[in-house]
């Protein structure tokens, strides 16, 4: 591709409300232009990237086995009614109506849609197993769209199902996908994690996501450097300490903390570590019986943060109390609140706590905290002791092969084992080898193909520009020629240049334009191209190219004889 007959549209400095770097970088780049709130045309130069992360998504879901269709972006409201998430899915599934007044909706996903093709196509055991999967422009309604493409509200996705007639054959696929997924974001060039995941409101049992690694990540995770363990932090668990409870070794005692309501201000103020406080944390746990609430306390120490996910698990549903709640149950307001001397209230302790002894609580009396409190000597041993928080740096891995590690993660992929649920609702079945009809096993796999762009670019990139891995940048090689329209010995070798590369099978990009050299340069290194080759007059008087790599320190002058082996040598190494 030459410069003169394609389209860059670069701009010095990105508009004021581009909030993350990748979506800063990608307008000023020009690879995508705002329509409306959440929503962005790709221009040509990202277009090139986006067409080239669903190629190699395609090539290997093909590989896996799996059969390409494409279904409708409008799909009716019957069949979100029939599965039951028209009522549950929320306000980001945009509805509308046709000119007969009939229901229906702009796809967010495509689980109803493929259950209703399955169901009318497939009948016996022997048509089982069977995976379709797109690459299709979805529609989600969210209420704030923010960071360019990274949530916005028309996206690209490869979403994928398969069915099966035995739960052992889907977790044989699962197992298939998740091998599937490490290859694709292996050959994009990126950085990742695949992590164990919450089903949350799509339902099923297992569930994985893929994660590109990046400091701006919405998401936390905990892995182990010494093993393959990873998951998200609100699923990986806080194992007990491997020490038991000490005996009590002083005296129970009641101080005055003026003022100081936070772990991290009692400890400073009585000289101790954080480490050795206790707080509570009041909840209003739901009690169907009596059909009502009722006050309970949850116990973490100082330095642990509640894992609300967690604690509904292992608790059931409840919802923090209220400070006029607190007060008519504890008479003292949140911050001064404790597990000591009070009854018939529930109290949950994380595994950190009910080890712990000679700890600081809350005195439940504004002003003042216990010193020395032990269990069973100054109160009961906790109502259940379970896993209740986040797991922080330093704990030990779940897998008892190390130590965890957190870091931040752009979610990029997921793959779920729906089991039945959207089966059953949708009366999706098979009659099996005795000629019983029994209702199919699911499972779905989804990448976030506009997603994976902009985690890319959040993942690599400099005060220049988008640094992009060779597999998916918008061309891989960029011929920039001084004064090629001045010089015919500078247009003649760019020229045989440019053809000998293509002849290659390199993506070259020329950029023959009437431009000064500092500004290729830049718009070169902005757009994220890897590999750049100078044509001077200079050079070639001595036989030489320079070449220089977006992520080089120095440029290397190299014999133009050498040149296309060279790039050849180098796009294979990444």
């Amino acid at each position: 591709m030459r410069t003169t007959r394609f389209f860059l549209s670069t701009l010095k400095e990105a508009p004021s409300d581009a909030e993350v770097i990748s979506h800063q970088l990608m307008l000023r780049a020009g690879m995508i232009k705002r329509l409306a709130a959440g929503i962005y045309t790709w221009m040509p130069i990202g277009l090139r990237v986006l067409r080239k992360v669903e190629k190699i998504i395609r090539e290997e879901m093909n590989d896996a086995g799996a059969i390409e269709l494409s279904m409708p972006a409008v799909q009716p409201a019957e069949l979100w009614q029939e599965s039951g998430r028209w009522e549950k899915y929320g306000p980001e599934l945009l509805r509308c109506k046709d000119r007969h007044q009939r229901d229906f909706v702009i796809g967010p996903t495509h689980e109803e849609v493929i259950t209703d093709v399955v169901r009318r196509e497939v009948k016996s055991y022997r048509q089982l197993p069977v995976h379709f999967y797109q690459i299709q422009i979805k529609f989600r309604d969210e209420i704030r769209p923010r960071f360019g493409i990274m949530r916005g509200r028309e996206f690209l996705m490869k979403d994928g199902y398969s069915f099966h007639s035995s739960f052992d054959d889907l977790q044989r696929e699962y197992r298939n996908i998740f091998d599937t997924y490490t290859r694709i974001f292996t050959r994009l060039g990126l950085k990742f994690r695949a992590v164990a995941a919450d089903t949350g409101s799509i339902g099923g049992t297992g569930s994985h996501e893929f994660h590109v690694l990046a400091d701006s990540g919405e998401d936390a995770l905990a892995y182990c450097p010494d093993s393959d363990f990873a998951a998200n932090v609100e699923l990986a668990e806080a194992l007990a300490p491997p020490d038991g409870r000490s005996a009590a070794t002083v005296d129970l005692q009641r101080v005055a903390t003026p003022d100081r309501i936070r772990c991290e201000d009692v400890a400073a103020f009585l000289d101790i570590p954080v480490t050795r406080t206790v707080k509570a944390i009041a909840i209003m746990l739901n009690d169907a019986a009596a059909g009502s609430a009722r006050l309970a306390l949850i116990l973490l120490r100082g330095d642990h943060q509640l894992n609300e996910l967690k604690a509904q698990k292992t608790i059931g549903e409840f919802r923090f109390a209220r400070e006029d709640e607190i007060a008519a149950v504890l008479g003292s307001p949140p911050g001064y609140i404790g597990p000591v001397g009070i009854a018939n209230i529930p109290v949950f302790a994380d595994r950190s706590v009910a080890v712990m002894s000679d700890f600081v609580c809350g005195a439940n009396a504004k002003g003042f905290h216990l010193v020395g409190v032990n269990f069973v000597r100054d109160l009961d041993e906790p109502t259940l002791v379970d896993d209740f928080r986040n797991v922080v740096a330093g704990d030990r891995s779940p897998d008892g092969r190390g130590t965890l590690e957190l870091c931040r993660g752009i979610e990029v992929g997921h793959i779920f084992q729906l089991r039945s649920k959207y089966a059953e609702a949708l009366k999706c079945s098979f009659l099996d080898e005795s000629g019983q009809g029994q209702v199919m096993e699911m499972g779905c796999y989804g990448i976030g193909v506009t997603r994976v762009v902009g985690a890319a670019i959040e993942q690599g990139h400099d005060q220049r520009g988008i640094i992009l891995p060779a597999a998916i940048a918008p061309f891989q090689v960029c011929i920039v020629p001084m004064a090629y329209a001045k010089s015919d010995t500078v247009r003649a070798a760019a020229d045989a240049l440019y053809a000998e590369l293509m002849h290659a099978g390199i993506d070259v990009l020329l950029d023959d334009r009437n431009e000064r050299p500092g500004v290729m340069f830049a718009e070169m290194e902005l757009v994220g191209i890897p590999h750049r080759v100078v044509v001077s007059e200079r050079g070639l008087a001595a036989g030489k190219f320079e070449y220089k790599g977006r992520v080089d320190a120095e440029s290397q002058i190299l014999p133009m004889t050498e040149i296309c082996q060279f790039l050849k040598n180098r796009l294979c190494a990444a």
